[in-house]
């Protein structure tokens, strides 16, 4: 059975538990022609109360696409050259998690915090494709060399 979209989903990272969201906005210029696309990923520590949601956005500029549609899908945010993530994949949001906590951020901060995902999807991507997590280096592979 399909899940509902705009529902809550969890995520369970180190011990401590999540409930996260995703949208998708155009932002529109004052005449009212479409703009530019966004996605917000918001992740809310749980138990409600337990401190402010991580809000992680990732909006439209050049050499990034933040697609609303048709030909790439829904959730993909990436650089036209270079490190990509699928916001609707558990694997994608969990290392942006961990890189926004490399970063600094800790889950008991009090209000409510936004970061450009732009500054953390690399770290995130190299974390999803390695398997790497925070406070862990990657296992060099065959290709690193001796």
């Amino acid at each position: 059975m399909p899940r509902r979209p705009g529902k809550p989903r969890r995520l369970v990272a180190d011990g401590r538990a999540y409930l996260w969201t995703l949208r998708h906005r155009h932002d529109g210029p004052a005449d009212g022609r479409s703009g530019g696309c966004r996605e917000t990923l918001t992740l809310h520590p749980q138990p409600a109360g337990a401190g402010g949601p991580l809000r992680i956005v990732f909006t439209q500029g050049p050499d990034r696409y933040v697609p609303g549609g048709f030909p790439l899908g829904s959730g993909d945010v990436g650089y036209v050259r270079g490190a990509s993530l699928n916001l609707h994949e558990p694997g994608a949001v969990r290392a942006l998690l961990d890189a926004a906590s490399a970063a600094g951020w800790r889950p008991g901060h009090p209000g409510a915090v936004e970061v450009d995902g732009w500054s953390l999807l690399e770290a995130a991507d190299r974390i999803h494709r390695g398997g790497e997590r925070h406070g862990e280096a990657a296992a060099p592979s065959a290709a690193d060399g001796p």
